[in-house]
This record gives C-alpha cells, structure tokens and sequence, in this order.
C-alpha cells in the first residue's frame, strides 16, 4: 500500500512538546518564563497550582465564568491545595462539572518558571520557581451553567495562557 492510503496509526507515547514559550511573560515577575507544554502520554506535573477542565462539543469548549467577579469565561479550573500532580482536584473538577465520575486525561500544562521565589518575587502567590498549570479533557454533558464559546482566531479566549493547546498538532501521524 502507498504512503498517500496507508491508514493514519498512532505511534505510540510521544515526549512532551514546548508548543510555545514565553520569556518575561506579562503576568509573572521580571524574568519569568511560561512555557506552553503538550504532554498528553505525560505525567501530570508537579506542583500544579490550577486544574482546567476542557470539554468540547464540535469547535466549541465549554466555559464558566471565572473567580473574582470579573465576568470573564474561561475553562472550569480549581485551585490544587495541596500543590501536588493535580490529578485529584482534576477528578474532583470532572465529576463537579459533569455530575458524574470520570477520569480526566491530560492534555498538557504551562509552566511557570520565576527566578525569585516567594515574597520576593512581588505579589506571585504559586510555588517557585517552577508551577505548573495543567488542562484536563473529559466527555460529557456539563451539569452546571455554562457556556459555549467558539475557538476560532476570534475566540473570545485566545488571549489565555493556556490557549496554544487547543491549536497543538495532532498526535497521530501516517507511517509507512
């Protein structure tokens, strides 16, 4: 069979992949770095300071509006108290989101790096030098109010630290 009708297979664990990277990121103190990080075979990171909950319905994502009283959508996320993997906020996450239990895959992290941790870095309240902030996917009907908003380049959340995930290649390729 020739390569152009070979069926697509997937090759197996892939290592982690920096999807982008971001040197004196806005919202880290001076010097900071954030790294976007597709890792779906990966093990999930630690520490990891947030979970979010990615579910996708066609080309739309579900959102909720975010902590703070801001009124911005952003993916459901809840903070990891205890700044371990995250695998069991991001259970606790699915199962608030969905009224049911599911096991959560991991889609990948950004990765916070600050060159001055604690108090000294100003007012950044994540372990240091090195948080991790992971994005979960899961199938399912939300059972909370929610949203749907769309991730086209106009998307009203292309603007998130998180966002290169979505637009990440994927992780099948053709073989011969």
């Amino acid at each position: 069979m020739d390569a152009a009708r070979a069926p697509a297979r997937y090759r197996g664990p892939v290592p982690a992949t920096v999807v982008t990277s971001r040197p004196d990121a806005p919202w880290l103190p001076p010097g900071g770095r954030a790294d976007v990080v597709l890792d779906p075979d990966g093990a999930p990171p630690a520490p990891t300071g947030l979970v979010r909950l990615l579910l996708r319905s066609g080309d739309d994502v579900f959102c909720v509006p975010r902590d703070g009283g801001t009124g911005r959508l952003d993916l459901p996320t809840c903070v990891v108290p205890d700044h371990d993997d995250g695998r069991t906020a991001a259970l606790g996450l699915a199962r608030a989101v969905l009224g049911r239990d599911v096991v959560p895959t991991m889609v990948g992290y950004v990765r916070n790096e600050v060159l001055l941790p604690g108090a000294a870095s100003g007012n950044y309240p994540w372990p240091a030098p090195v948080c991790h902030f992971t994005v979960w996917q899961a199938t399912g009907t939300p059972h909370l109010p929610g949203t749907w908003l769309p991730t086209d380049a106009a998307s009203p959340l292309a603007d998130r630290h998180w966002w290169p995930l979505l637009a990440a290649p994927s992780r099948l390729a053709v073989t011969s």
